[in-house]
């Protein structure tokens, strides 16, 4: 449909007004939420994350394309609550304790919520107390822990170790990144996956949450 091709266009090209007017404008063609979603936004928002993934674009475009994806998921939510609509699964997102770092962490939330994941973001300087409490409150399958600072990288491990002392380890999934971060040390903390940026993370929980 010729609306929802403009729809992905001008989210890529992040202009959120135009996504605003074209948004409703489909709502009012009665088109279904869930294709204005599939086939406007996140098409657009996955074609955002491949150029970015391959360095074609850079971070003020993705988050210019983000405040598009969000001008036009803001007219679509009431229209899911209505109709309860069920996200890709929940995930619980945040800077490990101790770091203040959260640029990353933010873009890896926007990448996830394009993708159609329903996002719990705590923001930065989380406590391993906190993203599990939250995850088992909210039900979310998935933690997803980023880290700048070496100093703070243990805090991920404490994470991987209170999720084996409850007995949560597997049923949470634990994803980490940062640029610290390495395949070897997800490795050796027991983590899930390892992701180096914003589109491989939504790779790994993807293909984590699809066990």
């Amino acid at each position: 449909m010729e609306i929802l091709k403009e729809i992905s266009t001008q989210l890529q090209l992040g202009d959120d007004e135009k996504v605003f007017e074209l948004t409703k404008q489909a709502i009012e063609q009665k088109i279904d939420p869930k294709i204005i979603l599939a086939d406007g936004l996140v098409s657009g928002m996955n074609v955002i994350g491949e150029q970015f993934k391959n360095h074609d674009i850079f971070l003020p475009e993705v988050l210019l394309a983000a405040k598009a994806m969000y001008a036009g998921m803001d007219q679509l939510k009431p229209l899911f609550i209505k109709e309860d609509m069920p996200t890709l699964g929940k995930i619980v997102i945040g800077t490990v304790k101790g770091d203040l770092h959260d640029l990353g962490k933010n873009l890896v939330g926007i990448m996830l919520k394009g993708a159609g994941f329903d996002v719990i973001d705590l923001g930065k300087d989380v406590s391993p107390e906190r993203f599990i409490e939250t995850a088992v409150k909210e039900d979310a399958k998935l933690i997803g822990m980023s880290a700048l600072l070496t100093t703070t990288m243990p805090m991920m491990k404490t994470v991987i170790e209170l999720l084996e002392q409850n007995n949560l380890k597997g049923k949470i999934k634990t994803v980490i990144g940062g640029a610290p971060i390495t395949e070897e040390y997800a490795k050796e903390i027991g983590a899930d996956a390892y992701a180096f940026d914003a589109s491989k993370s939504i790779e790994c929980v993807k293909y984590l949450l699809s066990d």
